[in-house]
């Protein structure tokens, strides 16, 4: 009886460690078609849900699946690596940023209001990408940035309206080098995309 009671719990332990696997994130983020071939079919559908918020806001996937490749990595639970206090003791975190997209709780709120989307998940992979294409789209209609500018639309993404409404980003070539990994990723999915089954 013990020993059937603790194969079964072997059993479960396994099973959630394999279905834990699943949701972990994708190894090969340099390949969009890759990346989309990983998450397909289990929990959900990354290609129709970036499809989905390219037609809902008009900005392309390439542009909506680098940022989120810039910003986590496709981690669900990506943070911000915490402060150190007195150099060894793990403090607070820099920001509030979560999830996929490393939203701050107060644009994550303000985009469920807006959008009536109050269920929104910052570690659900297509709500996450809704919430890219909604921030583009903001300020592509804010600022006159093309939705295809994947350069300056990460830009405000990464500063904020309000920064990036002053240049503050024009004083960081760090961050400006970043814009153009993150502009470069996105020509790449796009040819990627391409090639895609």
């Amino acid at each position: 009886m013990l020993r059937s009671s603790l194969s079964k719990i072997v059993a479960v332990f396994a099973l959630v460690l394999a279905l834990s696997a699943c949701a972990s994130a994708p190894s090969h983020i340099n390949n969009v078609c890759r990346v989309f071939d990983q998450k397909n079919g289990w929990f959900e559908n990354w290609r129709t849900a970036a499809e989905k918020s390219e037609r809902k806001y008009g900005v392309p996937v390439p542009v909506l699946m680098a940022t989120l490749r810039k910003e986590s990595g496709f981690q669900h639970n990506a943070k911000p690596p915490r402060t150190m206090l007195l150099g060894f003791i793990p403090w607070k975190r820099a920001s509030s940023a979560y999830g996929y997209s490393q939203a701050l709780d107060g644009t994550w709120t303000q985009y469920q209001k807006e959008t009536g989307n109050g269920s929104a998940k910052r570690n659900n992979f297509a709500d996450a990408v809704d919430f890219v294409g909604w921030y583009h789209s903001k300020t592509a209609d804010r600022f006159g940035v093309s939705r295809t500018d994947a350069y300056n639309l990460y830009l405000a993404y990464y500063f904020g309206w309000s920064g990036y409404g002053r240049g503050d980003w024009a004083q960081k070539p760090g961050l400006q080098r970043y814009a153009r990994e993150t502009e470069k990723m996105a020509r790449e999915y796009e040819q990627q995309l391409q090639e895609c089954n």
